[in-house]
């Protein structure tokens, strides 16, 4: 049969990109021989992501489904475009497996895997599968979920469903605290906190967070913090940290996240399924602020995953700025000042941690 190559299709998000990558790379390690190519949106975010990598990645013109007429033609006319794209290519490998990451892109490439009657297999990070990855479990040999109240979703359909926990980088296996301290120029003295919206950024945190900066100057003996902003909000958050006593570094984005969650001691983010897994693999405390506006609420049941461990305190992102600044305020003091609490969530963390998922999946999917 030669050669096998396996298909990675979907993206928009780091979400979505981040686990395909960890899987893909232990992929390479067991099987050197293996052929790997990623289909993703025409977001920047999946270039950015998937350009400092060795693998092979084409973009697909495809978008996000809606019931407004507009968009619901440019939604069938890109999905047809990027069918035949990704069939002719899949087309041209006859030892193939195409895995379906998440997003609107997945289903156009599963689809066309499933008719050239290659294995599909679905991987499904978040505790609720959205509407692509359901459609998508019809056509699974496999399909891989982080969470046990994921896998009674997928209980009707005829594929194998695989409890592995989200797969992370290789990085985090063996994260590099030094690295990331040296190349932000951090206090080796002083604790680090941590603000991440994730790969995009999230005004809404960054607002909360600018405005109780003035709280937190009775901590700059003991603390610092590092703010990723989001590349669209770092310069306006910069010109908050300005006048702040606590020491401070304001970055757009940080690639090398196992090395900086790695020196972190306590972490603001929002509770994406890859964000949670990064925490709970750092045993880094976290307050967590669920994305407010998803119909399913699933980055509240992520995040409850955490408070149940006893690893995460919840922030609701309430849509009044000041009620939500001050919930944070009072929790984010408390955790800064409470010494022990903290090293009993980093203790909670290693209860759930779990570091082999993308060992698990790459193992299945070369024997598929």
């Amino acid at each position: 049969m030669g050669e096998k190559t396996i298909f990675f299709a979907g993206g928009g998000t780091g979400g979505h990109i981040y686990p395909a990558i960890a899987v893909a790379e232990k992929i390479i390690e067991l099987a050197p021989d293996s052929k790997i190519h990623f289909f993703c949106s025409r977001r920047d975010i999946d270039s950015r992501i998937l350009s400092q990598t060795n693998f092979e990645y084409t973009k697909l013109p495809a978008e996000g489904f809606s019931i407004k007429p507009g968009k619901l033609f440019r939604f069938c006319s890109t999905f047809i475009k990027s069918y035949k794209i990704a069939n002719e290519i899949i087309s041209k490998t006859e030892n193939s497996v195409v895995v379906g990451i998440g997003g609107f892109i997945a289903a156009p490439v599963c689809l066309a895997g499933h008719k050239r009657k290659r294995p599909v297999a679905l991987l499904n990070v978040d505790i609720l599968p959205g509407l692509a990855n359901k459609i998508i479990a019809n056509w699974a040999n496999e399909i891989f979920v982080q969470f046990d109240d994921t896998a009674e979703h997928f209980a009707k359909r005829k594929a194998n469903v695989n409890v592995v926990g989200c797969p992370l980088r290789h990085s985090f296996s063996n994260p590099n605290p030094d690295k990331a301290i040296e190349q932000l120029g951090l206090d080796r003295d002083k604790k680090v906190l941590l603000i991440t919206g994730a790969s995009s950024g999230s005004q809404s945190i960054n607002e909360a967070v600018c405005s109780i900066l003035g709280r937190l100057d009775s901590f700059a003996d003991d603390w610092q913090i590092v703010h990723l902003t989001g590349v669209a909000h770092c310069e306006s958050v910069k010109k908050k940290y300005a006048d702040v006593k606590i020491k401070s570094t304001v970055l757009s984005y940080y690639d090398d996240m196992a090395d900086l969650l790695a020196c972190a001691d306590l972490v603001i983010g929002r509770s994406g399924a890859v964000s949670i897994a990064e925490f709970v693999a750092s045993t880094v405390p976290s307050i967590c602020m669920p994305y407010p506006h998803h119909k399913d609420r699933h980055q509240y049941l992520n995040a409850g995953k955490l408070v149940d461990a006893g690893a995460a305190v919840i922030v609701d992102d309430l849509p009044d700025a000041k009620d939500r600044a001050n919930w944070l305020a009072e929790e984010l003091v408390y955790l800064l000042e409470d010494d022990q609490n903290r090293r009993q969530m980093k203790e909670n963390c290693k209860t759930i941690s779990i570091l082999d998922a993308a060992t698990k999946i790459a193992t299945k999917l070369i024997e598929i």
